[in-house]
C-alpha cells in the first residue's frame, strides 16, 4: 500500500470511529471519556511532529495546553471576548511565546534541551498558579460555555462532534505536513542534522516552524480541554505530569505515526478508567501495562503492529 493510500485509510479508519461511536456506546460518560481521547489526542499529534519527525524533546508541551485553556477562561470571565475569540488569540499566543522561546531553546541538544522545555514548562504552571488574583490559583477558574449563533454549547454530545471534527482536521493537516517537502526536511533533521544542513535544508527555521505548528496544536486542545471541562485548573493543563503524559502518548503510539498518537493518547486515557477495579494498584498496574507494552512494542504500538503485519503479508 503507498504512503498516500496508508494515509487516506487512517483518516477514513478514524472519521468511522468518531462516527459511529456514539451509536455504539452506551451512556454520554463513554461519550465524555471518548472526547478526552481527541482532545489529548490532537496535543499528541502535535508533539509528535516536533518529536517523532524532528526528533526533537520537549517535556514541557503541557505549558501550551494551560495557555490555550486559560485564553479562554480569562477571556470570557475577565475581558468580555467570545470563547471562539479567546481560543484563537490563545493559538496567536502560544505561537508566539513559541516562537520567542524555540530560538534559543532548539539551539540545544539531547538533555539540554530535554531540561529546557522541562524548565519552561513549569515556569508556565508556576505563572498560572501564582497569579490567583486573575487565574484563580490552584483552586482554577470556571470557564463560561460558549455562545455559537444563539446556541450555547454545554451538552456532552455538541463538544464530543467538535472535538471529533477537530481532530480529523488536525491529523488530516499533520498528514499533508509530514507528505510535502517540510516533512521530507524534518525526517532529514531528525536522521542528521549535519546531512540536512549540507543538502540545503535550514535546520534552525524548520525546528522553529515545526515547534510553533505543535504549540499551537497544545493551545487548541487546552482550548478544547477547558470547554469542555468548564474549569480550568493549573494541574489539569500546565502540571509536568500532563507534559510527560503527553510524552507517553507519543512514544507508546509510535514516533513518527500521526495515527499512532491518537492510539497513544486512547491508551492513556482509557486504562485509568478500566483499572479502577485496581483502585489501590491502578498506577502499579497501569505502569507495568505501559512498560510491557513499550518492551513488546519498542518502535511504538502502530508501527510495530504494522511492521509485523508487512512481514506476514510477505
Amino acid at each position: 500500500m503507498s504512503p498516500k493510500h496508508s494515509r487516506l485509510v487512517q483518516l477514513a479508519i478514524l472519521i468511522a470511529i468518531i462516527g459511529m461511536a456514539p451509536l455504539l456506546v452506551p451512556s454520554n460518560y463513554y461519550l465524555r471519556v471518548m472526547t478526552l481521547i481527541y482532545v489529548f489526542g490532537l496535543a499528541a499529534v502535535g508533539l509528535n511532529l516536533l518529536m517523532g519527525f524532528a526528533g526533537q524533546v520537549s517535556l514541557g508541551h503541557a505549558g501550551f495546553i494551560g495557555i490555550g485553556a486559560y485564553s479562554v477562561a480569562l477571556g470570557s470571565v475577565h475581558w468580555g471576548l467570545t470563547g471562539l475569540t479567546s481560543a484563537v488569540l490563545g493559538a496567536v499566543a502560544s505561537a508566539a511565546i513559541a516562537a520567542m522561546v524555540g530560538r534559543p531553546i532548539l539551539r540545544l541538544k539531547g538533555h539540554y534541551l530535554a531540561v529546557a522545555t522541562l524548565g519552561f514548562g513549569f515556569l508556565i504552571a508556576l505563572l498560572i498558579t501564582n497569579e490567583a488574583g486573575l487565574t484563580g490559583g490552584p483552586d482554577g477558574i470556571a470557564v463560561p460555555r460558549p455562545v455559537v449563533f444563539g446556541w450555547r454549547l454545554r451538552t456532552v454530545e455538541q463538544w464530543y462532534w467538535i472535538s471529533g471534527v477537530v481532530l480529523v482536521a488536525g491529523v488530516f493537516i499533520a498528514q499533508n505536513l509530514v507528505a510535502s517537502s517540510t516533512g521530507r526536511a524534518l525526517r532529514a533533521i531528525h536522521d542528521s542534522e549535519v546531512a540536512a544542513q549540507a543538502i540545503g535544508v535550514d535546520v534552525a527555521r524548520q525546528k522553529l516552524k515545526v515547534f510553533v505548528i505543535s504549540a499551537v496544536y497544545a493551545s487548541l486542545a487546552g482550548s478544547l480541554l477547558a470547554f469542555c471541562n468548564g474549569l480550568v485548573t493549573p494541574e489539569s493543563t500546565a502540571g509536568f505530569l500532563k507534559s510527560v503524559e503527553l510524552v507517553t502518548m507519543v512514544v507508546l503510539g509510535g514516533l513518527g505515526s500521526v495515527f499512532g498518537s491518537v492510539l497513544g493518547a486512547a491508551v492513556l486515557v482509557l486504562l485509568p478508567q478500566v483499572l479502577t477495579v485496581f483502585h489501590d494498584y491502578e498506577h502499579l498496574m497501569l505502569g507495568l501495562l505501559m512498560v510491557l507494552c513499550i518492551v513488546m512494542l519498542p518502535r511504538g504500538v502502530v508501527p510495530s503492529l504494522a511492521r509485523k503485519l508487512a512481514r506476514t503479508g510477505t
